[in-house]
C-alpha cells in the first residue's frame, strides 16, 4: 500500500505542477474565450490535484513511511507544509476571479477583466511557481534527512 500511496502522491504532485504551468502559459496570452475556459479547467485540475496531494501526503505521514513524529520534527517537512499553505492561499484570488468569468463565458463572451486584475493574477501565478520550486527543494532535503 505504501508504494501505491507514494505513486498517487507523486502523480498528484506532477499534475498539480502541470496545471499551474498551463495557467502560467495561458495567462501570458491575450484573454480570449478559449483561454478563459482553459484557465478555468486548469484551475479545477490544480485545485483537485492539490487536494489529493494534501490528503495522500497526510495519510502517508500518519499511517505509513517513518511516522508523524519523524516528519513533524523535520525542518524541511515543516517548510514544505508551510510553503504549500502559502501557495494554496495565494491561489484563492486567481481561482475566485476565474469563477467570476463563468457567467460571461456561458453567454459566449470574453470575460471583462477591468483594471490591473490580469497583471495581479500573473504575478500571483509567478509567485506560486516560485513556491512550488521551494516545495520541491524542501522535499529533496526532507528525503535526504537534512534538518532532522
Amino acid at each position: 500500500m505504501s508504494t501505491i500511496l507514494a505513486f498517487l502522491h507523486h502523480l498528484a504532485a506532477f499534475t498539480f505542477v502541470t496545471a499551474l504551468a498551463v495557467e502560467y502559459v495561458t495567462i501570458r496570452d491575450k484573454l480570449s474565450e478559449p483561454n478563459a475556459r482553459r484557465l478555468i479547467a486548469a484551475d479545477a485540475v490544480y485545485a483537485a490535484s492539490a487536494t489529493l496531494v494534501l490528503i495522500v501526503g497526510f495519510v502517508r505521514v500518519y499511517y505509513y513511511e517513518k511516522g508523524a513524529d519523524y516528519y513533524w520534527n523535520s525542518v524541511p517537512f515543516i517548510a514544505k507544509i508551510g510553503l504549500f499553505a502559502v501557495v494554496a492561499l495565494l491561489s484563492f484570488y486567481p481561482s475566485a476571479e476565474f469563477l467570476r468569468w463563468k457567467k460571461q463565458l456561458n453567454e459566449e463572451l470574453v470575460p471583462d477583466v477591468t483594471g490591473n486584475k490580469m497583471q495581479i493574477i500573473r504575478k500571483i501565478i509567478h509567485v506560486e511557481l516560485i513556491g512550488v520550486v521551494l516545495i520541491l527543494l524542501s522535499a529533496a532535503m526532507m528525503a535526504r534527512g537534512v534538518g532532522h
